[in-house]
């Protein structure tokens, strides 16, 4: 393991900081900034949103690259929470991806592509005299329902071609991470170069001391800003196979994570420049609409509309197989463990876990049925970040019981950059309890909804290997 690991230590500081870019930017930054403005009502707040989620993800990325690079042999950030709060502890991680993290990515990306699809073929809003539906007052699951159809026929799609062993090339990444590019390369010259009359207090700083925003109303702006910079936490699994680790890896994060800040901070001020506040507002309220294809349908009607569309479609897309593909393996791995339903452990004719990425398929069905497209990603990002504090919160244990344990890299400014990470995350969870309750209380149910069932597997194994200890 030393000799491999020593081998792979091959990768310069500049693909480390492509790594962070390409991991990070993805469908979020075309859309979020509507409920950041239906919360903030001001641009000058926005753009704080998006430079602090910026600053937060970079302190948690530099605090899981220390894990990272001292378990690099050992796998993700399952193994990493297993190592650090034993095995309980691992298997609720394990459980949430499956009950909420993962599947609600899966279904979350599924909205917004039907969304972009949707722009430019209108899907027909299906069974309107059942909109009023409600489970518990709580589920509405069928408002919306041909935007809602049409992502679970994808998501059940895609499920379907991964289990029948379809492989993408190593090309698909980097064409997805060029399209992302294009689009938001698009935005900003569109939104900056145009000659319109500026909106009404765009970049209006002296907003900063006469508008009504609140620490908590910041809080909850950042649940928004967060699902765009969702994908630094792959960033760690890289750290036992870079040069100078303790150089290059928190050089790399800090420059990508700052190049991801400027970008998103001069796509929203795109938006910013074609669309007021108050029009931001009317997307987040209409629902099924993108902030990044409305301001481009004030600039180019439909044909711009048919541009943009097409373009968020196929990264979303991309994304969303990725997502169907790699989310099924810790599942896949936990069931070999035993610590899972044993059926999900089992790989089909296709030597793919095909019964992992069905039940995976279903549950992120169940799912977008669930509710909007913003309620999923509050829900994911508040179920999210109680993990990664753990993480972080893990370097301090880890530094305490295994002081002499190699490190290719330590995190940069520690103790200060966890610590904030830590209490920025508690703060997180505290928050969104407060002011989005119906997200907190269903993204928790779901987790604490592990506890029994780890306790089952744990019998069911007992009673399986009687002499195990």
């Amino acid at each position: 393991m030393t000799d491999q690991r020593s081998l792979s230590r091959t990768l310069g500081l500049g693909y480390v900081v492509i790594f962070v870019i390409a991991n990070i930017i993805g469908s979020g930054v075309y859309k979020k900034i509507a409920p950041m403005a239906d919360e903030l009502n001001s641009s000058v707040w926005i753009l704080l949103v998006w430079i602090a989620g910026g600053v937060i993800t970079l302190f948690g990325a530099l605090s899981n690259a220390e894990l990272a690079g001292m378990l690099a042999d050992t796998g993700g950030d399952y193994v990493y929470l297993k190592k650090i709060y034993r095995r309980f502890f691992s298997f609720l991680y394990g459980w949430s991806l499956f009950a909420v993290i993962q599947t609600a990515t899966i279904s979350s990306l599924a909205y917004v592509l039907v969304q972009s699809l949707n722009s430019v073929i209108p899907i027909p809003d299906l069974l309107p005299a059942l909109h009023d539906f409600s489970v518990g007052g709580v589920f509405f699951p069928f408002q919306d329902f041909g935007i809602k159809l049409a992502a679970i026929i994808v998501i059940m799609l895609l499920t379907w071609l991964n289990m029948s062993g379809l492989r993408s090339g190593a090309w698909t990444g980097k064409a997805i991470f060029f399209f992302v590019c294009a689009g938001l390369l698009v935005i900003i010259v569109a939104g900056l170069a145009n000659g319109n009359p500026k909106p009404e207090n765009f970049m209006n700083f002296r907003e900063l001391g006469s508008s009504p925003v609140t620490l908590s109303s910041f809080y909850t702006a950042m649940l928004a800003a967060f699902w765009a910079y969702q994908g630094w936490v792959s960033v760690g699994f890289i750290g036992g196979e870079i040069k100078n680790a303790n150089s290059n890896i928190p050089k790399g994060i800090a420059i990508g994570v700052l190049v991801v800040i400027g970008v998103y901070v001069l796509v929203n001020l795109a938006y910013m420049r074609i669309m007021s506040i108050p029009q931001l507002v009317q997307v987040h309220e209409a629902g099924n609409q993108i902030a990044a294809i409305e301001a481009i349908r004030s600039l180019w009607g439909h044909g711009g509309v048919l541009f943009i569309s097409v373009l968020i479609l196929i990264t979303t897309l991309g994304c969303l197989n990725a997502s169907v593909l790699t989310g099924s393996r810790p599942y896949y791995a936990m069931s070999q463990e035993k610590l899972f339903f044993p059926g999900i452990g089992k790989l089909n004719r296709h030597n793919v876990p095909g019964n992992s990425l069905l039940w995976q398929g279903i549950w992120a069905s169940v799912l977008v049925l669930s509710g909007t497209f913003d309620q999923l990603t509050d829900m994911l990002i508040f179920a999210v970040y109680i993990f990664y504090g753990a993480m972080a919160t893990g370097v301090f244990i880890l530094r305490r019981r295994m002081p002499d344990a190699p490190r290719p890299y330590k995190v940069w400014g520690y103790p200060v950059v966890p610590a904030i990470f830590v209490l920025f995350c508690i703060g997180l969870f505290l928050n969104t309890i407060i002011t989005r309750p119906r997200e907190a209380m269903i993204g928790l149910s779901l987790i604490l909804a592990g506890i029994p069932v780890y306790f089952i597997f744990m019998r069911r194994n007992r009673r399986s290997t009687p002499d195990r200890k």
